[in-house]
């Protein structure tokens, strides 16, 4: 069985050019659907024995969402076994992914996202670091992993565009505004004055290594407070504000979904549901039999 899941772990990393992130999550699914049929050999892992087990997971009454990631990677692992011949077909395929709500994503209107992303004070090098970081989660849209990855030469000035290690590790170029770069490169005018000029990655902590995601979390989390926001945000709030003001300002659609960097139209769609009720309103207020 070990071998089986370190050939996996082999193709997710060269094949599917997954992240470490993405590569930890599908491994511990697996395991620990190996360690509920320990007494079976994958050979012998059929459709009864796979709904079992999301029976198993319905009665614990773990999350839709979560089943549905578990039963993803057992999928993707069992197609995976298929194809290289160590089993002859997915047990997976016939069964049902549980149905999702979909929940619609929670932003910021723009004056509060303008408070918010101004909110750090720049007398210090990490008030400008937390502006350049708000600034550019906003501007361009960009998932924490896809900040905290970006390096100093990962931003172009002069063409106003940033370079991002996406989902499936695919690079992507993104526009970034003139106030994030402005708030960038003060940022590194003092960081490079501190003696960290040597550092290749873009924000650092104070022992100026790069910035993790839980940081970011946290930076998010300190502005919040002292801006007295009352909605529930994470740093991935800033994303969905950034994909709604587009839509609301005539984006189109499919330009937002290069921007985000999804690979389906579908996935940027639920934004359309966000910007429909602003249409709603503005049809309230404007035709004389509404």
């Amino acid at each position: 069985m070990d071998r089986y899941i370190e050939k996996f772990k082999t193709y997710l990393t060269l094949e599917k050019n997954s992240s470490p992130h993405t590569v930890l999550n599908y491994i511990s699914d697996l395991e620990e659907f190996l360690a509920r049929i320990a007494d079976k050999k994958i050979e012998a892992v059929d459709y009864l024995t796979v709904r079992k087990y999301m029976a198993e997971l319905t009665t614990k009454k773990l999350a839709k969402r979560s089943i549905a990631r578990k039963l993803s990677s057992l999928r993707t692992f069992f197609r995976f076994l298929q194809r290289d011949g160590y089993v002859k077909s997915n047990p997976v395929l016939s069964v049902s992914t549980p149905k999702l709500d979909r929940k619609l994503p929670v932003f910021l209107d723009e004056e509060k996202t303008a408070k918010l992303v101004t909110a750090p004070e720049t007398k210090d090098i990490e008030g400008l670091r937390d502006r350049a970081i708000l600034e550019t989660l906003y501007s361009c849209g960009l998932r924490v992993s896809e900040l905290v990855g970006m390096n100093v030469g990962s931003v172009d000035f002069i063409s106003g565009l940033v370079k991002v290690l996406g989902k499936g590790r695919v690079e992507r170029l993104t526009p970034v505004g003139d106030k994030a770069i402005s708030a960038i490169r003060e940022y590194l005018e003092k960081r490079d004055s501190s003696g960290l000029s040597h550092q290749e990655a873009l924000f650092l902590n104070r022992s100026g290594h790069r910035l993790t995601d839980r940081s970011v979390r946290r930076v998010i989390d300190k502005y919040i407070k002292a801006t007295a926001i009352k909605e529930k945000i994470s740093p991935h709030s800033l994303r969905h504000s950034f994909a709604t003001h587009l839509l609301n300002h005539g984006a189109d659609l499919r330009v937002v979904q290069e921007l985000l960097g999804h690979k389906n139209l579908s996935t940027t769609q639920i934004y359309t549901h966000v910007s429909a009720e602003r249409l709603k309103k503005v049809y309230d207020g404007a035709h004389p039999r509404a």
